[in-house]
């Protein structure tokens, strides 16, 4: 594929990312018909579809992720001679592509702070989504690295443990549970459960920790989508909910929320920093990343100082 031309790499990427060839060309201002003639050309050199025609849409194949492949392995290339080429002019920026689930949230802005004191030129774009989309986020090569409880599995990655991620079970203070010690699993199965939704990491970990025990959803009909509504509605006292003690420190150290003493609690996650081990790093990345690596345990909220104020 020796004739590849630049402009055919954004036209097989900017249908991938919008599914169909109409938007595709609005998108690089170009006609339909010279936007297919392109995808034909290198459809016709590879000997491969690079898409499938789908009820949403155009999807790439086999041979239209490995073509997407290339795209991000040139556009990381050129991104990184730029940096460099930044860095050899004293300049010390670059640009870095961050995605957190939405637990990490709660520190993430104060990491990107401490890392921005050290680079100051550097520009950092946060992403924040639930598991599954900071998930596909890495894998569509959208983001340089993501922090998240648990790295996948579906392919290559590289990760590194930086810090502890305790989940814990919450309740308001006028719960009938709240202070009472040595509770299991069976005194909270007819307690009004509150979840995250399906997707979520928090939700993948309330599911294994409830295991075989029968339980009640509240009668609540919201979409549970954010800690901050499952907070607002624990401490209305419209259930019980298993978060991640990350997200709950201040509240309970205000007395706003209690943890509930059950059995197998908290339960001991880790967190991790994870890119795709195709994924090559740029300056400003790349350090970003080992500062993470060094430094990110120390950004993470101290739940036991939060407990012992809320005993006070």
């Amino acid at each position: 594929m020796r004739n590849l031309s630049l402009k055919q790499l954004q036209a097989v990427a900017a249908v991938a990312r919008l599914g169909t060839m109409t938007r595709a060309a609005q998108e690089l201002n170009v006609t339909s018909a010279a936007l297919y003639a392109r995808i034909r050309q290198l459809e016709e050199e590879a000997g491969l579809l690079l898409f499938d025609r789908t009820p949403t849409g155009l999807k790439p194949t086999d041979a239209g992720r490995e073509m997407l492949w290339a795209i991000n392995s040139i556009n990381t290339v050129l991104e990184t001679c730029t940096d460099r080429l930044r860095t050899l002019k004293g300049g010390g920026g670059g640009r870095v592509a961050m995605g957190v689930v939405s637990t990490a949230k709660y520190f993430a802005p104060a990491m990107i702070a401490g890392f921005m004191e050290h680079h100051p030129q550097v520009e950092v774009s946060l992403t924040v989504g639930n598991r599954t989309g900071t998930v596909d986020a890495l894998r569509n090569y959208e983001i340089d690295f993501a922090i998240m409880g648990r790295p996948p599995r579906d392919f290559a990655i590289e990760a590194e443990m930086f810090g502890p991620h305790p989940l814990v079970l919450i309740a308001s203070p006028e719960h009938p549970l709240a202070g009472k010690r040595g509770l299991d699993r069976g005194d909270i199965a007819n307690e009004s459960f509150l979840v995250r939704e399906e997707g979520s990491g928090t939700r993948s970990v309330f599911e294994e920790f409830m295991n075989g025990v029968m339980i009640r959803r509240a009668k609540l009909g919201i979409d549970a989508g954010s800690n901050e509504t499952l907070k607002q509605a624990v401490m209305a006292g419209l259930g019980i909910a298993l978060l991640s003690a990350h997200t709950v420190a201040s509240e309970v150290a205000a007395g706003r929320l209690v943890l509930l003493d059950v059995q197998g609690l908290p339960v001991r996650r880790d967190w991790y920093i994870v890119r795709r081990s195709d994924k090559v790093l740029g300056p400003a990345a790349d350090a970003f990343w080992d500062y993470l690596v060094k430094e990110g345990a120390r950004f993470l909220p101290d739940l036991d100082m939060a407990m012992a104020e809320a005993a006070r």
